[in-house]
Formats: structure tokens, sequence, C-alpha cells
């Protein structure tokens, strides 16, 4: 069976996504983008966890304990099991119509089957019902009978230590159904696609959508500098706009529909020169000393670990703080979670602390850092009052810097990664080991909860780089909004 193995569901679903990126992967198994990265393989064993624990919340099953890629004996072995009327299987496993899956869980009710598929997510998305429809027409083509399809997702309003309802079950059996119709022809479309060469799809939104493919180097590399797509919020990869000639937005004529971002976008394109807008002085009013600049790094587990916690909070582990004086020094505060105990009481001290004094606490995209406060201050009361008024003080710059100046090299992102290298000079992230926050994240989490089995050499390299990552932006905060002020003529001490 291993040599007419053509599809699966997975194989499938990104079947439906882009034609292209299934026969790279059909074809080019072996291709490094398909070799996960840290980040991703971390993504890949939180949701391993996840399914190993739903498991516990529909016990009194067995698991098809083969390997992955065993797919002949995954599949006797699950009709060994069927016959021998198991109520619930774990990664059951079938090869039908071309096509293999393993389902998460298969629950035996009555003369038929229910159909559970787990996912690590909060909700139900619109990319789960083909992943169930797919399921649900392999097993009726092995002659099950399947009465129900679910999806199994993590609960939001769960919250630690009660996990009783950490997972919520979803019936789509009426979406899985709607899909059915269509599902020969697409998996016989998918067939004969991959008998073929590789096929010709225009980059477009679907490069991104549901998930970022993992060829896309292959198929962007070689679009040119300022392409449409880079257009702030344009819609559909800005295919509207290639489909009427206009490229690059260079080429975008005046007086084509854009909005007041994209229009300055355009002329800082066109001009190769940094716009800036009337009223950013008036803008920066906000910023009045005393300053601190702040910048949290959180952990957000599946399975929450701290009281009160639920899944994907995203509780502050690590801050940075810069508080620049008149005189011109600076004082660097900074703290990072040390192990699985809960951080939240040490660190809301030592940031209550630390911008004590501050009339103004400066936090880029600032909404982060109030939603880490408040989550701060419902977990120590005894910090809250203080932490809340901390809050009230928060000003922002992102919405400055995107309703007032614009950077050709800024590729229509206002996220700090884009506007510091473009308009600070100095040191920036091309450097880093950890140069993201979704990196910062995934490596604090690894530090605080497998750190024990870390080397103590790799321990401190680890801590030191999340360290200089944080600090930088902070660092980096403080220069940006003293450029600011000199774009807007007001150049004076940042403190």
């Amino acid at each position: 069976m291993g040599r007419s193995l053509r599809l699966s569901k997975s194989r499938f679903t990104s079947g439906l996504q882009c034609h292209r990126q299934l026969w790279w992967r059909v074809h080019e198994p072996d291709a490094f983008e398909l070799v996960p990265g840290r980040a991703q393989q971390a993504i890949f064993d939180q949701g391993t966890r996840v399914g190993e624990v739903a498991r516990t919340y529909v016990p009194g099953g067995r698991l098809v304990d083969l390997p992955h890629d065993a797919f002949g004996e995954r599949v006797s072995m699950t009709r060994t099991l069927l016959d021998q009327k198991v109520p619930v299987l774990y990664e059951a496993s079938f090869f039908a119509d071309d096509v293999y899956a393993a389902v998460d869980i298969l629950k035996r009710e009555g003369n038929g089957f229910h159909l559970i598929e787990v996912k690590s997510s909060t909700r139900v998305k619109e990319e789960h019902s083909p992943d169930v429809a797919i399921q649900l027409h392999v097993l009726r083509k092995s002659g099950l009978e399947v009465t129900r399809s679910e999806v199994m997702h993590l609960n939001r309003a769960c919250a630690y230590p009660r996990l009783d309802d950490l997972f919520t079950r979803q019936d789509v059996t009426g979406e899985a159904e709607t899909l059915q119709p269509d599902l020969p022809d697409l998996i016989a479309g998918q067939l004969h696609m991959l008998a073929g060469p590789l096929p010709v799809v225009p980059i477009g939104e679907h490069c991104g959508k549901p998930y970022e493919c993992p060829f896309l180097s292959r198929c962007w590399g070689d679009i040119p500098k300022y392409h449409v797509s880079t257009l702030y919020r344009v819609g559909k990869g800005g295919a509207d706009l290639i489909s009427r000639g206009f490229e690059t937005i260079d080429r975008v004529p005046p007086g084509e529909r854009l909005s007041a971002i994209q229009e300055r976008q355009r002329r800082s394109v066109l001009t190769g020169r940094l716009i800036v807008e009337p009223g950013l002085a008036k803008a920066l009013a906000a910023f009045r000393a005393p300053l601190a600049f702040l910048d949290f790094e959180t952990v957000g587990l599946a399975i929450p670990v701290w009281d009160g916690c639920h899944p994907y909070d995203a509780v502050p582990v690590q801050f940075s703080c810069h508080r620049p004086a008149p005189d011109g020094t600076v004082v660097h505060h900074e703290w990072l979670a040390d192990g699985p105990e809960d951080p939240r009481p040490e660190l809301a001290r030592r940031l209550v602390e630390a911008c004590r004094g501050a009339r103004t606490i400066v936090a880029y995209n600032a909404g982060f850092e109030r939603r880490g406060i408040e989550l701060l201050a419902g977990a120590v009361p005894g910090a809250a009052e203080d932490l809340l008024e901390m809050a009230g003080r928060l000003a922002d710059p992102l919405p400055v810097v995107r309703d007032h100046v614009y950077h050709p090299d800024f590729d229509g992102s206002f996220s700090l990664k884009a506007v510091m290298p473009a308009l600070v000079p100095g040191p920036g992230y091309e450097d880093l080991e950890v140069a993201d926050g979704a990196t910062a994240s995934l490596e604090l989490e690894r530090l605080m909860f497998r750190g024990d089995g870390m080397p103590a050499e790799e321990r401190h390299r680890l801590r030191q780089a999340l360290l200089r990552y944080c600090a930088l932006d902070t660092s980096g905060l403080m220069s940006l909004l003293g450029l600011l002020r000199e774009m807007a003529g007001t150049a004076g001490p940042v403190s």
C-alpha cells in the first residue's frame, strides 16, 4: 500500500489551498522547506500534547500505537480492533479511494461511529471542515457507518485548576456532509495533477491562507521590490491591481482608490523618501516625561498550569523597562522567570517598582502590554491597584507612526520589527538568536518548563539571548521616540 498511497488528509487540505504546494509536498518530501524549524516543531509538539490529553476526556479506548509511516500495519491493526468491538479507538487508520486518514478519536455509538477531530485551537475554524470531511469520506469508503462528526477543541472558559471542561466538542456533521458530493472530483483532480508536471499557480492571498505555505520563497522570490501585495492591508494580495496591470506600487496611478495610509505609502515608494505628515508634533504631545519604555514577553500555554489561567492566556514572564533621566542617563530594569513556578507575583512586584514615578509608560502596540498588566492585576490582588493605575499611563507610538510617517522600507508593515530597522540606525534584530516575539515565547516556554534538562551553558546562553532581545525592543523604542520628535521639530532629550 505504501507505493499506492497518493493522498492523506493533510496533503488533501494542502491541495485545496494550492496544487503547486501539494505537488512539491508529494514529489519533494525531503525538501528543506518541509523540515520544521524550532518554532514550527514546537507548534507540532503542542498539538501532539493536546491530542494526548484529549484522549483522556474520551476514555476507555485503544491507541493504534505504531509508527506514523507504517501505513499498512496501522490499517491492519485498526481493522483488528474494530473486529474486537473496541468502544473507542485513538489514531484509527484507514485507506480508501487513494486517501489515507488517521482519525484522532473514533467512538462507537450503537451500530455506528462518531468521528472526533481534535484541534488545539479554541474554536472551530472554516478550514477544519474539509479536514473532517475527507476523513468522513474515507471512513465511509472503508465500510463504516459514521453518524456524527465533531471537532473537539480547547475551551477558553476553562480555568486552572478546574480542567474538567478543558475541551468543547462541536457538531460539524452538517458542514462535513455538505462537502461530500464534491470530494470524489476534488480527489481525482489532485491525483491527476500529481501525475503531471509542476502546475502553474499564480501567487495571491491563498499563499498565506489558511496557513503560510512552506514553499513561499519559491513562488515569491522573484517578485519585484515594492510589489502591490505589500500595500498596507491590501485585499487578496493586490489581485485587483495586478489584473489591471499595476504590479508594483510605483505603477499605481494617482487617484486610484487607496486608503490614506496606502496613498502615503505610494508617495513614499514613488519618491524613495521618508514621508512625515503635519500633525506629528501634536500626536507626540501625549508622551509626557518622565517616561518609562516597557516591553513584555509572554508564554501562552495551551493547557494552563497556573491558578486562574485559561488556554492560551498570554502570561507575562519577562519584561524590559528603560528609564531615561533629564541628564541623559538611562536606567535599565529587566526580569525573566526561572522555572515552572507561577511568575506573576514576582514579576508584578518588580514591574511596579520599575515604572514607579513615570508619567507616561511607552509601549509599542500597547494593547498587548495593557492586557498583560490587567492579567497580572487579576492574578496578584495585592498589586492590582498599582498595576491598573499603570495601565492608565500607557501611551502607544504605533498609531502615531501609522498615521504620520512612512518609509519605503516599511513594506506595508508598522510592526516594530519593520519600523525600527528603517528609521533607527544601529544594531538591529538580524544578528540576534531570538529575533521575534513568537520565537521568544516558544523559547521562554522551553526555558521555564524544560530548562532543568538543559546543560548549564545552554541554559545561560538562552537566558542571555532572551534578555538581549527584550532589551533591544525597549532601547530601540526609546531611540524611535527621540527620532519622531526630531522629525516633528520638537527635538529634546527623551526623559
